[in-house]
């Protein structure tokens, strides 16, 4: 007869006092008149027991009574044997575990490999190991799909995996389970191989769908100066966020480079003398942005003295690199040439001439100036700037439209004094072979630009002063999404385009590697329809710093 194994523990017997099953599954803990169970133990006879025990045992027991497991005795039952009544211990221990003990619920993916469902079993309508083995169907599947960049995003399946099995379990039924995850299975496979991590394929259906869905509605909405007029800054935000609303006194373009001059390099500041041919291994940098890092004690946010939100520690706290994960006094990473970027309005001006925007042809008195004038009401634009004798100059314009049509897409090349020290290749996505295709100067780039971009038309950027000043352009109407997804801490500082389009937009920008860079064109796009979500989504916006 196998062993029993403590399950109906916890219940009372149905036959209460009356039970007289020696080897009964209930309890009787309660029951103070249940027969004496201990471990193997001879009767004596009836002299050596109590009246009252020889009474109340049955005549139809045997003289010796098989031993209970340790966690069936019962302290009344126990307590009923005499105690000079000898008894010995079970010959063996079983070892038992708590039927009550409860279960984490995890419903992250920790780590690289197949994810483990820790979920509560009484709280599953599937049993959890039919759930587990779901799953690591999907993971496998998932793995095959994100072949080509799993290697950059190691996690990517696991969490996907998981993610996609709390979906198909959240819309489904017990009955329906299988046949959901067979399905999504069977979907997995039709979809195409994604390249990167940008890919329409990338993501579980829940996700799929949110962003057509997304799409959908802002792919719907057209913005025009109307939609838009209320989201345009004042020229008080515009002077607080950097911008140049006035064209600098001087004479423009009077020193278009500054060779032989001394500058403090941007990347490791150094002092360095601007030459045509700098050394590319002289300067030793991080590429990437220092971040604080949480190495011990209790944590908390706080906004430090020069206004960084960031983790506060009673223990320990550091500062590291995103590039390389070192220390932040640590020397660089990479080698490279000494750079140098201007910031001055008078230095940028004698370096190339700022000028206004047209204004539109109705105010020049034109005869149909309606039909004429072929502006456009809204423009998204974006830059892409390399490092020169003369500072970071625009390499390349991108211009998209109110629908987001590319309306204009060309690289520059630089003025006759001017020489490429730095193609910043990991963030312009320029190198030389693609550069030596340029053709357009700044000068005429600004005269195409006149055809589609008036000073009634409205420019969406992110960051957009940095485009207008490398394109020296004054403009008063622009919408920056800078100001309208501020950071936590506050200005100076900024949320990046690429966090903000992967929070609001679920689309993955900018994910190119240090060989193909940034694209301006999609930057464009992605500024574009934040604009579009925050006019979905949020109302007004406050035009004061």
């Amino acid at each position: 007869m196998f062993s029993t194994l403590g399950l109906f523990q916890s219940l009372s017997c149905p036959e209460g006092s009356k039970c007289r099953r020696p080897w009964c599954l209930f309890s009787h803990t309660n029951d103070a008149s249940q027969p004496p169970l201990i471990a193997s133990v001879s009767v004596p006879p009836p002299r050596a027991l109590s009246s009252t025990t020889a009474t109340s045992r049955p005549s139809a027991l045997p003289s010796t009574i098989p031993a209970k497991r340790p966690y069936e005795l019962s302290t009344s039952a126990t307590s009923s044997v005499r105690k000079d009544v000898p008894s010995e211990p079970p010959t063996q221990r079983v070892k038992t575990a708590s039927t009550s003990r409860s279960i984490t619920p995890r419903t992250t993916a920790q780590g690289i490999g197949v994810p483990i469902l820790r979920v509560t079993p009484a709280q599953s309508q599937v049993a959890v190991p039919v759930r587990q083995t779901m799953l690591k169907n999907l993971y496998d599947h998932f793995v095959v799909l994100y072949e080509a960049v799993l290697p950059s995003n190691p996690t990517l399946a696991s969490e996907h995996a998981l993610r996609q099995e709390e979906e198909i379990y959240s819309k489904s039924t017990k009955l329906t389970y299988r046949n959901a995850v067979i399905n999504s299975i069977a979907a997995l496979k039709r979809r195409p191989i994604p390249s990167a991590i940008s890919h329409p394929s990338i993501g579980t259906e829940g996700d799929i769908a949110a962003r057509i869905e997304s799409q959908k509605q802002l792919g719907g909405l057209r913005l025009t100066r109307t939609v838009v007029q209320q989201l345009v800054m004042t020229t008080e935000t515009m002077k607080y966020w950097g911008y140049i609303t006035e064209v600098p006194h001087g004479e423009g373009g009077s020193n278009p480079d500054a060779k032989n001059q001394v500058k403090r390099c941007e990347r490791c500041g150094q002092s360095f003398t601007v030459r045509k041919d700098p050394k590319r291994d002289e300067c030793y940098y991080h590429w990437g942005r220092p971040f604080t890092k949480s190495i011990n004690g209790m944590e908390y946010l706080n906004v430090s003295t020069c206004g960084i939100l960031e983790s506060v520690l009673t223990g320990e706290k550091l500062r590291f690199y995103s590039c390389c994960s070192k220390n932040a006094n640590e020397d660089g990473c990479t080698r490279g040439c000494h750079v140098f970027y201007e910031t001055d309005p008078s230095d940028l001006h004698t370096r190339h001439a700022f000028s206004l925007t047209r204004p539109p042809k109705s105010s020049r008195g034109d005869i149909d100036a309606e039909t004429c004038d072929t502006a456009l009401d809204v423009v998204a634009l974006d830059c892409e700037m390399i490092y020169t004798t003369g500072g970071m100059r625009v390499a390349r314009i991108s211009v998209v439209d109110g629908t987001g049509t590319e309306v204009f897409d060309e690289l520059i090349r630089m003025d006759d004094d001017v020489d490429i020290v730095d193609y910043n290749t990991r963030f312009s996505g320029i190198c030389q072979e693609k550069h030596e295709k340029a053709f357009l100067t700044l000068s005429s780039a600004r005269q195409t630009l006149d055809a589609f971009i008036n000073s009634e038309t409205i420019i969406i950027g992110h960051a957009l002063e940095n485009d207008l000043k490398t394109l020296r352009m004054i403009h008063h109407r622009c919408i920056d999404t800078v100001v309208l997804f501020p950071h936590k801490a506050g200005p100076p500082y900024r949320r990046s385009l690429r966090d903000l389009a992967k929070e609001h937009l679920g689309t993955a920008i900018q994910t190119g590697d240090g060989l193909s860079g940034h694209s301006s064109v999609e930057d464009s796009i992605a500024t574009l329809d934040l604009v579009r979500w925050y006019i979905l989504n949020k109302k007004g916006i406050s035009q004061k710093p």
